[in-house]
């Protein structure tokens, strides 16, 4: 059979009377792989803005930008791609998607100037951005909601995974080789996973839609609440996620007097929480349901904002395990409910699913900046982490609200 069939992989997510459906482990491997090269190529730089300041004779603030707007590129970019999908496919998008993230990685190898740097980094957020939202389109496409979730759950774990190792490797090859060498690495990643996909990946949209039947599924699909309910869900959900990463760093090494080593590795655990939560919602979607599993997911997070909160009121001074196990916690509940919110928002219009998809995306990015930015301003001048643990609190309360007034079904 072609590889470029969806038929395997539509049969093995096919219902069967007597075994539960296989998963697509080398069909999933490759849309992790696709979904990890944003926040690796986002992450891998951060070692070497230093030294680029120097090199490149400009300012650290200017040479941030190659940070900041990676980043406000990649939730963009879901906007545009995710409908391109929609319109012509999702295998031209995403091998041209990776093509872009090589030549813009090339690009960066032989920049003399931060301005040029800078957009290269613009051009590969966009090529990376690719990955992360036409994956989950491609799901969609091959199993129906419930199951669609479970897959979600293993794909979108890469997404906190390759932060964590992202930075260390960039600082080694810095180190090493020189800060060229970190572009010189994303480039070869990118055309790795580029042949891999022009070999493997199948056209999962059946068939190429015409616009104007097309512009009607985007039109249904935004004008539906339970649609609206499932991104805002999702992007509050994750927000709390977002403020922690803008308020932690502040109180564990400015308020507690703790370095940001340690700070680093209490915040693996918060990751490792995380993992668990799309590990039980691979496992527990399929079976439970995605309502129940968002419910579930809600109801963990706010328990554990509940314990931030009584905790850091009944005990002012405490250390950083106080602040961090009842992250762990919400964490968890974050793993429970993300993949869920996603794959309900995916399902409303399937025909839409490549635009429902870059639209969760880009709202969840733009809801989490703005958290971690109001974070940081309601923590200046604060003696506790309260601040950051009301919003937490808040962001979570956000959350259920829009999943019981517009998402959920009796």
């Amino acid at each position: 059979m072609d590889a470029r069939s969806p038929d395997k992989f539509a049969a093995q997510s096919a219902p069967s009377l007597s075994a539960p459906p296989k998963t697509p482990w080398a069909l999933l491997i490759l849309l992790m792989a696709m979904t990890a090269l944003g926040p690796v190529s986002l992450n891998i730089l951060v070692p070497a803005l230093p030294q680029l300041a120097t090199l490149l004779a400009s300012d650290i603030d200017t040479v941030q930008l190659t940070l900041s707007l990676f980043l406000l590129s990649l939730a963009t970019a879901q906007l545009l791609l995710g409908p391109l999908s929609d319109r012509f496919g999702r295998r031209p998008v995403i091998l041209g998607g990776l093509i872009l993230a090589v030549l813009a990685s090339s690009a960066g190898i032989v920049t003399a100037s931060v301005s040029t740097l800078i957009v290269a980094r613009i051009l590969q957020a966009f090529g990376a951005a690719t990955g992360i939202v036409v994956g989950r389109a491609i799901i969609r496409d091959l199993f129906d909601r419930d199951r669609s979730a479970a897959m979600i759950g293993l794909v979108t774990t890469v997404m906190v995974v390759a932060p964590m190792f992202a930075p260390t490797i960039g600082g080694i090859l810095d180190t090493t080789f020189g800060w060229q060498s970190i572009f010189v690495f994303l480039a070869c990643v990118n055309l790795i996973v580029f042949l891999w996909a022009y070999g493997t990946l199948p056209e999962t949209r059946p068939v190429r839609a015409d616009p104007i039947s097309l512009w009607g599924e985007w039109r249904a699909l935004l004008g539906e609440r339970h649609f609206h309910g499932y991104i805002w869900c999702a992007a509050f959900g994750t927000a709390q996620f977002f403020t922690f990463i803008g308020g932690g760093p502040h109180i564990v090494v400015s308020m507690m007097g703790r370095s940001s080593a340690e700070y680093g590795l209490w915040f693996m655990v918060t990751s490792l929480g995380y993992m668990s939560g799309n590990f039980f919602a691979s496992r527990f979607s399929l079976r439970l349901g995605i309502h129940k599993m968002i419910m579930a997911g809600l109801a963990v997070e706010f328990v554990g904002a509940m314990a931030a909160l009584v905790t850091t009121a009944a005990v002012p001074n405490h250390g950083p395990a106080a602040l961090f196990l009842p992250q762990v916690l919400i964490s968890i509940g974050n793993g429970l409910l993300l993949p869920n919110a996603i794959a309900g928002a995916v399902s409303i219009r399937p025909k839409a699913a490549g635009a429902a998809s870059g639209i969760t995306g880009f709202t969840q990015m733009a809801v989490g900046a703005a958290a971690a930015q109001l974070v940081t301003m309601a923590l200046a001048g604060a003696a506790t982490p309260m601040p950051m643990q009301l919003m937490i609190l808040s962001v979570v309360v956000i959350a259920a609200v829009s999943y019981f007034a517009l998402a959920k079904r009796n």
